[in-house]
């Protein structure tokens, strides 16, 4: 089952916004660990006395629903009226929470939605096939890149004096396994280790690093004109395999930049497809009596939530709050809240030679008024991430931004990878200054940007001035507003209201 959002909102403030909160929190402990499933929401309940507005669990509720029946209406007209009404004429800013509907399997709307879902299922589908041939070959450029990157080190390592020899024998032991094994028998180590005479052959080889060298060992004729054309062989590998090398490695960089943006470009193709193909997925509609199998029905669901920021210092100088916190520091904001659920239950009826369908049927619309703070919006939000409203597109999260992710370090070092350029001394530099380290590069401390970790948002226990003074009058203030919707809509359109 998945959690409502007045659940949800139960659930981050149990001790406000669930009728069994208390029983929850002395079962799990913390309002972290309560399902929201279990929560028995409640809206805004206050108390009046003398004309003063106060949270009161035991005391009215700030909800009101409207129930319209008329198989001629469709929902649209209710939809934007009240939509443009929160926004335009009391200033809220909406934002869309619940988009969900469920189809009767044997009516009409069902098969089409099902073929519409079925062709972006497929479309998306077949361009995860190729994010995944690409990030595979972004995976299989990085490691040779790699492997270039210490073939190269060993060529960079014989310009130094003090590497030079090392380096000088880790390429003649590559091009004896690598270049010289193709002669077959008539190789260094084919001959070294299996004709009798040339036992010295490799021993030689690594030594001698040129031909006057070769020239210098004691050694018999028959290995020195062996030897002789194998080390001048050898020098000319050394020269062209560093060039060839160094290029096939701008190629690979080159071609690695390729494949990381085409891979980018395809997940940007693959998200629309993806989104389309959940978001004409049907909610389950379980043991609900309004769908039957062979009925023609449906079932829509909406929730929008309007809030308005509450201004501390204007509500001060207007008197609606104590005067001294006019100037009052703020730690977060607070909002007078509403939310409003549309649940409708008509049949679908297609227009005749258009691909549309138009419904008419039950529309119930409930206003519910809370007081949140800046807090409890972030979490609600976090919690709808979690759950099932909010996962849209976190298969192909997971398999290129989370992939690309453990690569990034390796991709920018390849991507971004610049020449060292060692700058010499400056002439007629202050020898004082240079005794303290002012001219030494390598003492300066660049400043490293700070790595943040997202974690889970903490909603702190509100203090005093948040309980006693913020809190009540954005809840007196969404109250208000919850009825002046419902009532205003009520008058225009002459619709019953029923609790």
């Amino acid at each position: 089952m998945v959690a409502t959002i007045e659940q949800i909102i139960g659930k981050i403030n149990p001790k406000l916004y669930a009728s069994n909160g208390d029983e929850l929190l002395k079962k799990y402990g913390s309002a972290d660990k309560i399902p929201a499933e279990e929560v028995k929401p409640n809206a805004v309940k206050y108390s009046e006395k003398g004309g003063i507005i106060q949270l009161d669990s035991g005391g009215v509720e700030a909800k009101h629903v409207l129930g319209y029946n008329a198989s001629s209406e469709t929902l649209e007209p209710i939809y934007f009226f009240i939509l443009d009404l929160m926004k335009d004429d009391f200033g809220l800013d909406v934002e869309k929470l619940i988009d969900n509907f469920s189809s009767s399997p044997g009516s009409g709307h069902f098969s089409e939605m099902n073929q519409k879902a079925t062709i972006m299922q497929q479309q998306g589908s077949k361009l995860m096939v190729d994010i995944n041939m690409i990030l595979r070959s972004v995976l299989n450029i990085v490691y040779d890149l790699k492997e270039f990157k210490i073939r190269l080190q060993t060529y960079d390592d014989l310009k130094d004096k003090n590497k030079k020899d090392a380096a000088l024998l880790s390429l003649k032991q590559i091009w004896m396994d690598k270049v010289d094994i193709n002669k077959g028998n008539s190789s260094i180590k084919a001959m070294a280790l299996g004709q009798a005479g040339f036992q010295t052959l490799i021993d030689a080889f690594l030594v001698a690093k040129n031909q006057d060298d070769v020239k210098k060992i004691d050694l018999n004729d028959r290995v020195k004109r062996i030897l002789i054309p194998r080390i001048a062989e050898f020098n000319t590998w050394v020269q062209h395999s560093e060039n060839e090398l160094r290029k096939r490695y701008e190629i690979e960089r080159n071609y690695l930049k390729s494949q990381v943006n085409s891979l980018k470009l395809y997940s940007r193709w693959a998200k629309p497809q993806l989104r389309a193909a959940q978001q004409l997925e049907m909610k389950e509609g379980g043991r609900d009596p309004a769908l039957v199998k062979s009925f023609n029905t449906i079932i829509l669901e909406l929730s929008l939530l309007g809030k308005s920021k509450l201004d501390v210092k204007n509500s001060a100088l207007a008197g609606d709050l104590p005067s001294d916190l006019k100037n009052l520091n703020q730690k977060r904001n607070y909002y007078s809240c509403v939310l409003v659920d549309f649940r409708f239950v008509g049949i679908p009826q297609k227009i005749s030679q258009q691909q549309h369908y138009v419904f008419g049927g039950k529309a119930v619309v409930s206003f519910k008024a809370y007081a949140l703070n800046e807090d409890e919006i972030k979490k609600i939000n976090e919690e709808l991430d979690k759950s099932d409203v909010g996962d849209v597109l976190r298969f192909l999260e997971g398999s290129t931004t989370e992939s690309l992710g453990q690569l990034q370090k390796d991709i920018d070092f390849f991507l971004q990878e610049k020449e060292e350029i060692i700058e010499k001394p400056k002439t007629g530099s202050n020898p004082f200054l240079a005794l303290i380290g002012y001219y030494n590069e390598s003492g300066k401390q660049e400043k490293k940007p700070e790595i943040k970790q997202a974690g889970e948002i903490v909603v702190t226990k509100d203090n005093w001035v948040e309980s006693y003074s913020l809190r009540p009058l954005v809840a007196e203030r969404a109250k208000n507003a919850a009825f002046d919707l419902f009532n205003i809509y009520k008058k225009a359109h002459g619709m019953p209201s029923y609790i």
